[in-house]
């Protein structure tokens, strides 16, 4: 994520900084009112990829936690599908709805997300 910003922060114009300190702005009228506006579609990327980093992790919880009360959906969900059934009794039903359960945060974050990676995508073709 740290990188991803550097790389945006760097293919800004210099021309955009010079021309706001010769109209007399400060730095941090630069950064609020020039700089925080170009960089929306990279915060809003490092803000989807850190949200699914932290939605999907599975390892950690796995290792901090001793109680399957505390788990979280991805942890959850395997410790349910590892449970012993009946032969005759199918859970795929309820697995299914589980994983819709683990996915939908994903996908409404991205949903609401997605009109920043549109500008981002423009803002990337237009060169100063």
């Amino acid at each position: 994520n740290v990188f991803l910003l550097r790389q945006f922060f760097m293919q800004i114009p210099r021309d955009f900084d010079e021309a706001a300190v010769l109209d007399g702005a400060s730095s941090w009228q630069i950064f609020w009112m020039i700089m925080l506006p170009l960089s929306r579609p990279a915060l809003a990327t490092v803000a989807v990829f850190s949200f699914l980093g932290q939605w999907n992790d599975f390892i950690h919880p796995l290792i901090y936690l001793n109680t399957s009360e505390k788990f979280p959906l991805s942890l959850g969900l395997r410790y349910f599908q590892q449970q012993p059934t009946d032969a005759m009794e199918p859970r795929e039903h309820l697995l299914m709805a589980a994983s819709l359960l683990m996915v939908a945060p994903a996908i409404t974050v991205y949903l609401f997300a997605q009109r920043y990676f549109v500008r981002g995508i423009v803002m990337s073709g237009i060169k100063g």
